[in-house]
């Protein structure tokens, strides 16, 4: 295990991310404005950054720390609080802060006051909405995301209850229902999932939060099981954006979108495997 730890960021997914990088931790577009860490997408480095945290990349390795502390100054110019504040958008706040507790930042003063921010935004049902809504969506998971990356000793009370009315938002819906028409694409796999929903994202958070006995769950186990290949993989079923033109497709870019693809889809993949047997074994242990 020790071995294999330090491996990450020398070979494979995260090592041929990281020979891409630039000296002073960006990718794709150089420049000094909050768009140049987000557009390009999927190339640019805020993108880059939740691979690389999900990876398992820490602050203890400098292309690390380069990167963390470049969104760390740009992405608080507003609220200091990782472009949060009144224009503020729960799946940039949000996988942000999920990042940096993943590089080793959680104590930060910018951090807390984001996941601050995270409680504060939180809609009255429990969820949360990237948009003027006056209640939340299955589609805005990254809120509890970044909860679930705090040890469950450092969450304080306002934490511990917005988490709780955030999983309870999600077990009334059995992780799938909203609206009269299932959405498609929330039935397939993908990875990366950069702040697209499906299935399997909602079962990665709520199991990690220890839901995983909740029997509203059992739908979307389920399912997941269902997804399981003959020779007993899963494979990622579609790159994002995964869109569904039958529900108008929800076109949230302006500009072309590059894929960032580690695995091809309709193949066995070890991503996919290794989520969807933790959710499974976190499922049987609770």
């Amino acid at each position: 295990m020790v071995a294999a730890r330090r491996s990450i960021g020398r070979t494979g997914w995260a090592a041929g991310l990281l020979r891409h990088q630039f000296r002073d931790g960006h990718w794709a577009s150089p420049g000094s404005s909050d768009e140049e860490l987000y557009r390009p997408k999927y190339l640019a480095t805020n993108w880059r950054a939740i691979v690389l945290a999900e990876l398992g990349m820490t602050r203890t390795d400098r292309r690390i720390r380069r990167t963390a502390e470049l969104i760390l100054r740009r992405w608080t110019g507003r609220g200091a609080d990782l472009l949060g504040g009144p224009d503020g958008e729960i799946c940039i706040t949000g996988n942000a802060a999920r990042s940096l507790i993943r590089f080793g930042y959680l104590d930060h003063p910018v951090v807390q006051r984001s996941l601050a921010w995270i409680v504060r935004t939180q809609k009255s049902d429990g969820g949360w909405h990237c948009f003027r809504s006056r209640t939340g969506s299955l589609d805005c998971w990254e809120g509890l995301a970044a909860f679930a990356e705090i040890p469950p000793e450092a969450r304080d009370a306002a934490v511990r209850r917005s988490l709780e009315r955030g999983a309870e938002f999600y077990l009334r819906r059995h992780l799938m229902n909203e609206g009269r028409v299932r959405y498609p694409p929330w039935f397939r796999i993908h990875y990366p999932v950069h702040y697209y929903y499906d299935l399997l994202v909602g079962l990665r958070v709520l199991t990690r939060l220890g839901y995983g006995s909740d029997r509203r769950l059992r739908p979307a186990l389920r399912w997941l099981l269902g997804k399981r290949r003959r020779d007993g993989t899963w494979a990622i079923d579609a790159d994002h954006p995964d869109l569904d033109p039958r529900h108008g497709g929800y076109v949230f870019d302006e500009g072309p979108v590059w894929p960032l693809r580690l695995e091809p889809p309709d193949e066995p993949s070890r991503w996919a495997t290794v989520e969807a047997l933790s959710v499974l074994a976190r499922a049987e242990a609770m």
